[in-house]
């Protein structure tokens, strides 16, 4: 695949939408500790998140509606106590799964949900119910 330093480098880009791109950016980062990494004008906006991206559109540039969004985290607690401070609602608390994740739901500003995981333990899928596929 040809590199082009205009987008994130990452094969899978989420895009939503947010009245104020800019200001959706600032309370993101903040709150959820992405960095930004390209502003475009005052209808797009490209997020860093660990290895990952996200980008932000106008509204009048991408459809509406409540997106879900996974982001794998470091320490889903401390990360839980830091969203909680800046003003994002707590969907569902950390809480530990049987297939080895640690995972927390917040709902931003705009009404998108995050989900953010922890991994916190190496389980095969097939111990929870899973079914690997080979490829």
């Amino acid at each position: 695949m040809l590199s082009n330093r205009s987008i994130p480098s990452c094969t899978v880009i989420p895009c939503l939408p947010y009245a104020d791109v800019n200001a959706a950016a600032d309370w993101l980062s903040n709150a959820f500790g992405f960095t930004v990494r390209v502003r475009i004008g005052d209808h797009r906006v490209q997020l860093n998140v660990g290895d990952g991206a996200i980008m932000l559109g106008d509204t009048n540039s991408e459809p509406p509606g409540i997106r879900s969004i996974i982001v794998r985290v470091e320490d889903a607690e401390a990360h839980c106590a830091h969203a909680r401070q800046h003003g994002a609602t707590i969907l569902k608390p950390p809480t530990d799964h049987p297939y080895g994740e640690r995972q927390y739901t917040a709902q931003d500003f705009a009404g998108h949900r995050w989900t953010f995981s922890q991994s916190i333990a190496d389980v095969a899928p097939e111990d929870w119910g899973g079914t690997s596929v080979e490829l």
